[in-house]
């Protein structure tokens, strides 16, 4: 019997992996990524206060492009780092939420690094 594949549940594995090895503190907080089918989510989170510092998605105000593709994961990215900007925060622990490091997740940071942000 061929036993299925909990996508999901190896996602939620590969991220937890991920997540003890970087954290976030108040001078170099964790980017977090979270993809879904039609967006895609940015967060920039302090782990030493719990804290989200900083969030841009495809679903924020004044965003007009799909946020299922390329295209729109690089303008998350591009809003993000304005955030960040303006909150006075130049360097961030990229945390890929589990994610391979390819097309729109890859376009986000792209997008991030050519804001400003630095990773």
């Amino acid at each position: 019997m061929v036993k299925s594949v909990d996508r999901a549940k190896a996602r939620a594995h590969r991220h937890a992996r991920v997540r003890s090895k970087i954290s976030g503190t108040a001078a170099c907080p964790r980017l977090n990524v979270f993809r879904s089918a039609k967006h895609i989510y940015a967060q920039v989170i302090d782990d030493a206060t719990g804290v989200t510092l900083c969030a841009a998605s495809s679903m924020s105000k004044g965003f007009d492009l799909n946020g299922g593709n390329i295209e729109g994961a690089k303008k998350v990215g591009n809003m993000i780092a304005e955030l960040c900007r303006e909150k006075g925060i130049e360097e961030v622990v990229f945390d890929r939420g589990g994610y391979v490091y390819h097309g729109r997740v890859a376009a986000l940071a792209d997008g991030a690094r050519e804001g400003g942000l630095k990773f």
